[in-house]
C-alpha cells in the first residue's frame, strides 16, 4: 500500500481537504469532447434464474391429473359395493365426490371423444345413483338418474370397446317402468316400452325378467285382476329388492283406487271381507286403515260415513221431489174439479 497523498497531493480550500485529480482545476477536463469513447457494449447484468424460489411455479401433468380423478371415481365405486342397507344414507355423500370425478374426467356427458373406460365409470356411478335413491324412497331422484342415464344407453355397441356394455340398463329401465304404473302413467309406460322393442327387438324384451314384471302387471292392472298383480309383488315372482319398494307402492295406488270404490258401492263393509278386498294382513291393519281415510270401524263392520252422508242427501231429494210431484197432482185435480 501506498499513502494517498503520494497520488493525489491534498490540497486545502476552505477547510476542507479535496483530492486533486487530473486536470487540475480546468473545467473543460469532464466535457464530452474530451472522455475517453468506449469501445466495448454495455453489458446488462444476467436475469434471475428461473429455478429461483419466489418464481418457480409446480404445474402437475394433464395425465397425472387424469390418472388421480379415475383413481378417485374408482375407490367412490368400490365403497358403493361396501354399502349394506343400514348405511345407505351414507349414498348422496358418495354420489357427489363422484360426479366431482366425473366432471374432472370430461365424463359426466357422453362426448364423441369420451374413452370408453370413462363411458363405464360415468355409467356405473350413475346406476348406482338410480338403484340407491330406489332404496331411499326418493322417486324424484330416481327418476333424474334415469334421466342422466338415457345418452349412455343410447351409445352404439362399438362406443363401449372392450368394456361392454352396462349390465344394470335392463334393470333400471323396468325399475321406471314401474314406477310410471304406480303414478298411473299408461301412456309413458307404453312410450318407453315401444321404444325398447324398436331397439333391442321385441324377442329380446320378452326374454328380459326385469322389463317382463311391470309388463305383466300392467296387463292385470288393465284387466281388473287385482288378485294377480297382489299375487306379482309376493314371493320369488319379484326381480330384486328394489322392484319390491315400488311394488309396494303400486299395491297402495291399487288399495286407494279400491277403498275409493267400495266407499261409493256400500253402506258398510264386514270387517273381514274388507281385509280380502284390501289386501291387508290382518284385521287390526284394517281398522288402522279406515281409520286413515276416516271411515267407522264398530260391530265388526266397515261403515262408509261419505256413503252414508251421499244416501241422506239422495234421500232428501227423493222426499222433495215426492212432495212437489204430490202437490202438482193435487193441483191438477181441483182443476179438474173445476172444469166438471
Amino acid at each position: 500500500m501506498f499513502p494517498l497523498t503520494a497520488a493525489f497531493p491534498p490540497q486545502v480550500y476552505l477547510g476542507k481537504l479535496r483530492l486533486h485529480c487530473p486536470g487540475g482545476d480546468d473545467p473543460t477536463f469532464l466535457q464530452p469532447s474530451n472522455r475517453i469513447p468506449r469501445t466495448s457494449p454495455i453489458t446488462l447484468p444476467p436475469p434471475l434464474p428461473s429455478s429461483s424460489v419466489n418464481s418457480k411455479v409446480i404445474q402437475t401433468p394433464p395425465d397425472l391429473l387424469i390418472i388421480m380423478a379415475e383413481s378417485e371415481v374408482k375407490q367412490i365405486i368400490q365403497q358403493f359395493d361396501n354399502l349394506k342397507s343400514n348405511t345407505i344414507n351414507q349414498a348422496p355423500q358418495l354420489l357427489s365426490r363422484a360426479k366431482l370425478g366425473l366432471l374432472k374426467l370430461n365424463a359426466l356427458v357422453p362426448a364423441p371423444k369420451t374413452p370408453s373406460q370413462h363411458l363405464l365409470l360415468a355409467t356405473t356411478v350413475l346406476e348406482y345413483g338410480a338403484l340407491s335413491s330406489i332404496r331411499l324412497k326418493d322417486t324424484d331422484s330416481f327418476t333424474r338418474y334415469y334421466q342422466q342415464l338415457q345418452p349412455f344407453y343410447s351409445l352404439p355397441a362399438d362406443r363401449w370397446g372392450r368394456v361392454g356394455h352396462p349390465g344394470n340398463q335392463s334393470k333400471v329401465t323396468g325399475l321406471y317402468l314401474l314406477l310410471l304404473l304406480s303414478v298411473g302413467d299408461y301412456g309413458g309406460f307404453h312410450t318407453v316400452l315401444e321404444g325398447l322393442e324398436m331397439s333391442a327387438g321385441k324377442e329380446q324384451i320378452d326374454k328380459d325378467d326385469f322389463i317382463q314384471y311391470p309388463v305383466r302387471l300392467e296387463q292385470a292392472l288393465m284387466e281388473g285382476s287385482y288378485d294377480k298383480v297382489w299375487g306379482e309383488t309376493k314371493g320369488e315372482r319379484v326381480p330384486s329388492d328394489e322392484f319390491g319398494v315400488f311394488s309396494e307402492v303400486l299395491i297402495n295406488t291399487i288399495r286407494s283406487e279400491i277403498a275409493s270404490c267400495s266407499e261409493r258401492a256400500y253402506p258398510s263393509l264386514p270387517i273381514s271381507n274388507a281385509k280380502n278386498l284390501l289386501f291387508l294382513e290382518s284385521e287390526g291393519a284394517v281398522i288402522q286403515f279406515a281409520e286413515s281415510r276416516g271411515w267407522v270401524a264398530k260391530d265388526g263392520r266397515i261403515f262408509f260415513p261419505q256413503q252414508e252422508e251421499e244416501n241422506m242427501a239422495a234421500e232428501k231429494d227423493v222426499m222433495a221431489s215426492s212432495g212437489l210431484v204430490i202437490e202438482n197432482t193435487l193441483g191438477y185435480a181441483r182443476k179438474l174439479e173445476t172444469i166438471v
